[in-house]
């Protein structure tokens, strides 16, 4: 056996290997191998991931394994379609039938079928491959032989288009939980199926990497990604992270002269600090959920960004009359004269901190869309900083004007 070679009991576990690692790493894993191989192990993995490694791979390589695709794959249709769309996640429908063909005839037609593919659904379709409509296999134990399936067949089924985002898809099956659905063009022209687990395995793993994006790790990494591959992921993000903290700690350091003169603030900074974050990443989290369910057509955006403003602003007064009532509490316990100035400074500054990280939450994955990036990415990043300037910026301005 040659190094290029996978012995037969292997094969499962170099399968489950490849489809836990990145792309770069899991076409290292597949280098050297024959086409045939390649093919059936990519195979073996969801369909959504095994395009996104047919597109990686050089033309020659791609055409090769897809020549060499085991039957019921449709990378060659599935290529043709965006990443993020239904038509990724293609596969060749096993049961199609032209219009007349008789219940008998079908079932002989599908007797070596059934050997190698599970069909689900009979497809009717004209002489021009238009969808008609569907008929389900266990029907054809009940229907008389002699009838066309044109006579139990359920005509105009719903089906998805290629082109759909699965975002899209998933709010339009949700509510239907069929185990196969036709893809087909607009003018009804049928180009495959795809199975509704597919469609919702995909979705829990597009929903499980948005929260890695928003603090900068890749959609890319996974548990079993090298280290020195996870590190290039990272780092780079990492290293935006320190530059945004440094303009915070300018801030702080802006105002050095006021925080040694009134000593307890220091005290009180990580409070306003953690508060407006946290009321930040909850808005920001709202947004990217209505933004992925695509909520945001039907509502007006200036509403959602006022009403983040003005739950912010709410929020920080009642959270913000705390905090200042145990500033209030800590400086007249040491006999301070400016005890209840910097109590209701405390919760001014909480106020306005509360709601700009509201806005700020409501607008960032905005922001990024707009400038064609994807709403997630990064955006806890740029959302911290932004908080902890204008929390430390506005408690330590306004001590400075109105109380020194």
């Amino acid at each position: 056996m040659t190094d290029t070679q996978t012995a037969p009991g292997a094969a499962p576990d170099l399968a489950k290997r490849i489809g836990a690692l990145d792309t770069d790493s899991a076409l290292r894993q597949l280098e050297g191998r024959a086409p045939a191989e390649k093919a059936r192990l990519l195979a073996s993995l969801p369909p959504a991931r095994a395009n996104v490694l047919l597109a990686a791979m050089s033309v020659g390589d791609r055409a090769a394994v897809i020549a060499a695709a085991p039957a019921g794959t449709d990378w060659a249709d599935a290529q043709r379609y965006p990443e993020g769309s239904v038509g990724r996640l293609l596969e060749d429908p096993p049961a199609v039938f032209v219009s007349g063909t008789t219940v008998s005839e079908a079932i002989e037609a599908l007797r070596e079928v059934v050997k190698q593919r599970l069909v689900t659904y009979l497809w009717v379709v004209d002489g021009a491959q238009k969808l008609l409509g569907v008929v389900a296999f266990r029907d054809l134990l009940y229907a008389d032989r002699t009838r066309a399936l044109d006579e139990v067949m359920i005509r105009s089924p719903f089906c998805l288009r290629p082109r759909m985002p699965l975002v899209d898809a998933m709010r339009e099956v949700v509510t239907r939980h069929y185990p196969v659905y036709p893809v087909c063009e607009d003018d009804g022209h049928l180009v495959g199926q795809v199975r509704g687990q597919v469609l919702f395995e995909q979705q829990a793993f597009e929903i499980s990497a948005q929260a890695g994006a928003m603090v900068g790790v890749e959609k890319e990494e996974r548990l079993a990604t090298p280290l020195w591959r996870a590190f290039r992921f990272r780092n780079p993000w990492l290293l935006v992270n320190l530059l945004t903290v440094f303009v915070a700690a300018a801030v702080v350091g802006y105002f050095e002269d006021t925080i040694n003169r009134v000593v307890v603030l220091a005290v009180f900074l990580p409070v306003l600090g953690g508060q407006s974050g946290n009321l930040g990443a909850q808005s920001l989290a709202v947004m990217l959920r209505g933004m992925t369910l695509g909520e945001l057509k039907g509502l007006g955006i200036a509403k959602i960004i006022t009403k983040e403003g003005v739950l912010g602003l709410v929020n920080g007064v009642v959270t913000g009359a705390l905090a200042g009532a145990a500033m209030y509490w800590v400086v007249a316990r040491d006999g301070g004269g400016d005890a209840l100035a910097l109590g209701l400074i405390t919760l001014a500054a909480m106020a306005i901190s509360c709601m700009i990280a509201g806005l700020a939450g409501a607008t960032i994955p905005l922001a990024l869309k707009r400038m064609g990036a994807d709403p997630a990415t990064a955006s806890s990043i740029f959302l911290t900083t932004l908080t902890d300037v204008v929390s430390m910026g506005a408690f330590l301005g306004l001590v400075t004007w109105l109380v020194l």
